[in-house]
């Protein structure tokens, strides 16, 4: 029976079978030799052994020690197992950023449970979707969203005694409170037996091309990937990390892990929408030294001028990294000028691949517009034509990448798997090209890609250039139905602050910049706040098509 396989790791996963998780203890009783990472919560774990009283998870309203980060998790492990969870099930958290998404990865990765994080931005059937779909077994619920799982909750698979209730406030009725469950449960570890290939998150994907997709990684492949990012980024016990992305995504998430298993600290920016003053004051009283943020996070930063920049201190910051969606190059040099102490990193990854490559400091400048080269312990990306042969350097091709973080397979989506997999090397459907000295540059997603007249155009080509525009803060570009062309480029324009720009004016400021069949030959223009973007701040590209094509604005 085929399987879903990463390079150089056995995967759990059975792609046409389906996915299952046995609760065969038979091998509860052995000694399992050290023969492979640590998991999440085992490094916790060595964590509180060796400093215990040192700092090593807050938020912006509380702090626990790594031996408090610790004992709460066992407690929480414990009581979930109380509750007649068993291994491989399921556990949905619907939560802003707080620190116990810390507590909770850590749990749930100690008692063999499934951690299932729901993005805090869905509505009540979205949230129902995922809830249903992965067949949760508990569900951990914060105070403020409450409501959105009160109205779908008659459709949800959860025992009624398996909602907890997370946050200050009163418990209402049908739920067991967070705080209470840890205060009766044990602080030792449990009684788990957790093995590597064992799944310990199903991430769903932010689905900008449709339904999302159950991510299953192990703890494996997160074990590796934070290994990883730790020797990349060159991570420390002496560095903290602040975590401004949301911890329902896999950027939090990895970066948390990788913080975790080399001893460093971990900060939450724990408020529901982000500020970029308060984002900047924090960086400097924190202590951090490092953050990951999309570009729109620091395009809001950058955008405070300087009168504001230089009201904080950031010489603490040592390593930035910018991801999720492409960085225009003018952002990228910004960036720099204002956080002058700090190593730009630039990184691509997906949910299912983890980090694929990484573009370092000291290459910005000399290759800008690059997401770098293949991360540590990976094999050579391959870039391939519809035909599934390599494409020469210097043309657009699908990425296919091979390292120990991929992931195991899509929940109950066997055939999806299938076609995510060619020969052990993982694609997400992103193209890009090569250059002659073996960088990346993305080029688009593949179901981006514009056909005019019979040329392919690529989205995030033309958004570079418009995005030069001095009134331009941010830009998405679109193929739009046309009965000549099949389609035509589109220009959907978010204009800074007391920024003006006429389509005429963006149509005649295109003309010597691009190529005539590149050009927009309309444009319109959007408040940020209406712009559509995932969790992680990628323009949803199909849904504006899908607005525009209607005649939306």
């Amino acid at each position: 029976m085929p399987r879903a396989r990463s390079c150089g790791s056995a995967a759990a996963f059975d792609p046409v079978a389906g996915i299952g998780f046995s609760n065969d203890r038979r091998f509860a009783s052995e000694k399992i030799p050290v023969a492979h990472l640590s998991t999440f919560g085992q490094a916790l774990g060595l964590n509180a052994h060796l400093f215990g009283d040192r700092i090593g998870a807050s938020d912006l309203e509380r702090a626990m020690t790594f031996r408090q980060w610790n004992e709460r998790s066992c407690r929480l492990a414990n009581a979930l197992l109380g509750m007649g969870l068993a291994k491989g099930d399921r556990v949905a958290v619907l939560a802003y950023n707080c620190v116990e998404w810390l507590e909770i990865y850590a749990a749930t990765a100690k008692a063999g449970l499934i951690a299932v994080p729901v993005n805090f931005r869905l509505v009540g059937p979205e949230v129902a979707y995922i809830v249903g779909n992965c067949e949760a077994r508990a569900m951990i619920v914060q105070d403020a969203l409450a409501g959105v799982v009160e109205e779908v909750r008659a459709d949800l698979p959860i025992p009624e005694t398996s909602y907890i209730h997370l946050g200050g406030g009163a418990c209402p009725a049908g739920y067991r409170a967070y705080e209470a469950l840890l205060a009766a449960a044990r602080d030792t570890e449990p009684a788990a037996d957790v093995r590597p290939d064992d799944p310990w998150t199903l991430m769903y994907t932010s689905g900008t091309t449709g339904l999302p997709k159950g991510v299953v990684r192990s703890h494996r492949a997160s074990a590796n990937l934070a290994l990883v990012t730790d020797i990349e980024l060159g991570f420390s016990r002496r560095d903290t990390g602040l975590l401004v992305m949301p911890l329902c995504h896999a950027n939090s998430l990895y970066f948390g892990s990788a913080l975790t298993t080399c001893g460093g600290a971990i900060t939450v920016y724990s408020r529901r929408s982000i500020d970029p003053e308060h984002l900047l004051r924090t960086l400097d009283e924190s202590g951090a030294t490092f953050t990951s943020l999309v570009p729109t996070h620091y395009i809001m930063m950058l955008a405070l001028g300087a009168a504001v920049h230089d009201k904080y201190d950031a010489a603490r910051v040592e390593k930035l990294l910018i991801s999720s969606a492409p960085a225009r190059q003018d952002t990228k040099r910004a960036i720099m000028d204002v956080f002058r102490n700090a190593g730009l990193f630039e990184s691509y990854g997906s949910t299912e691949a983890g980090w694929v490559t990484v573009l370092r400091p000291e290459e910005q400048l000399r290759k800008l517009g690059s997401v770098g080269r293949e991360c540590i312990g990976s094999l050579p990306i391959r870039l391939l034509d519809p035909d599934g042969s390599d494409v020469p350097d210097g043309e657009a091709g699908e990425l296919y990448s091979c390292n120990p973080g991929t992931f195991d397979g899509y929940w109950k989506l066997p055939e999806k798997t299938v076609e995510a997999f060619r020969g052990g090397y993982c694609t997400v459907g992103d193209l890009a090209r090569r250059d002659e000295e073996g960088y990346i540059y993305l080029v688009d997603r593949k179901s981006n890609m514009i056909i005019s007249g019979g040329e392919n155009i690529y989205p995030s080509e033309v958004e570079n250039m418009l995005g030069a525009h001095p009134a331009v803060k941010d830009v998405a570009v679109i193929g739009l139905p046309d009965e000549k062309w099949s389609e035509r480029v589109h220009a959907v324009v978010v204009l800074h602050a007391g920024g003006t720009a006429s389509e005429a004016e963006i149509l005649d400021w295109c003309r010597d910049r691009i190529a005539g069949y590149k050009r927009p030959r309309s444009v319109s223009f959007m408040t940020e706040a209406d712009m559509p973007r995932t969790a992680t701040g990628k323009i949803q590209h199909r849904v504006l098509r899908e607005r525009l094509a209607g005649g939306g604005c």
